[in-house]
């Protein structure tokens, strides 16, 4: 499974990068604004988003950046999409462009909206990355339109199963991958009884017709959820920098650290050096 740095910080994704696991960048106007007002508070002057993303791709030159179209029309959406590819991926060849998969707000008025772009970008060889994925079907009709990845976004559909069922949580609790049982029935979401339990659904129709849309699990909260789409056959898991991080602990791994350099005997550590 590839992972995935979902940030638009350049700092984070520098040091990310610099770890020599990560294999690609998600990015959309949210994580951008957070970057930019984070940039200007360190009094780094002003930004120019052009340069920045110029940055940011170079930065990842030779793995995918997944950059955001805002409009919810289709002619909108093909026509930012078309012109932040040409813009910006000649800079290092690795522009993907995000399209959610319903831009309605109404969920009726613009249902297909979206697909029409899909169709178009793909059919103009730029590959889109389907984005605000909820449900299997979603992501079956987003991989028909032609999508390169669907971003399942798994910590969003774990926070939403405990909104409808008023159940308080942090936003880095986790939440188990076969739900749980209230009232003597499962908690769930339309049959969706988690985010990873998403992912599982939609990897396995993937695989069953054939399908070479890539799932991308996203909205990745905590270490555990990173391993239970790894488990569900995800393809791409995207992670916030703070659960990267987290992966790597555990407390007996820093005992085993202590230990281990406290008992160094003085000879090795010459010939080591």
């Amino acid at each position: 499974m590839k992972i995935f740095i979902d940030s638009a910080d350049l700092d984070e994704i520098e040091k990310a990068y610099a770890s020599g696991v990560i294999d690609g960048i998600t990015t959309n106007p949210s994580l951008l604004k957070q970057a930019i007002v984070a940039r200007k508070k360190a009094r780094r002057g002003k930004v120019n988003i052009e340069d920045y993303l110029v940055e940011l791709l170079t930065i990842a030159k030779g793995t995918p950046v997944s950059l955001e179209a805002t409009k919810t029309d289709t002619d909108g959406m093909t026509k930012e999409g078309l012109e932040l590819y040409h813009r910006f991926n000649p800079i290092a060849n690795n522009v993907i462009i995000k399209i959610p998969i319903n831009t309605s707000s109404t969920g009726r008025a613009k249902n297909t909206e979206s697909l029409k772009a899909i169709k178009t970008l793909a059919q103009e060889r730029v590959p889109v990355n389907v984005t605000l994925v909820f449900t299997p079907e979603q992501a079956l009709i987003a991989a028909k339109a032609g999508a390169t990845y669907v971003s399942l976004f798994a910590g969003r559909v774990d926070d939403y199963i405990r909104e409808q069922h008023n159940i308080g949580f942090e936003k880095g609790d986790y939440w188990p991958e076969d739900g749980i049982i209230k009232d003597n029935r499962h908690i769930q979401d339309n049959g969706i009884l988690s985010g990873a339990y998403l992912v599982k659904q939609t990897v396995l129709i993937f695989t069953r017709y054939n399908l070479k849309t890539q799932v991308l699990a996203s909205s990745i909260r905590n270490p555990r959820q990173l391993r239970e789409v790894a488990i569900a056959g995800a393809h791409i898991a995207t992670v916030p920098f703070d659960v990267l991080q987290a992966s790597l602990v555990h407390p007996k791994t820093i005992e085993g650290v202590k230990k281990f350099s406290d008992d160094v005997p003085p000879e090795y550590a010459r010939v080591a050096q």
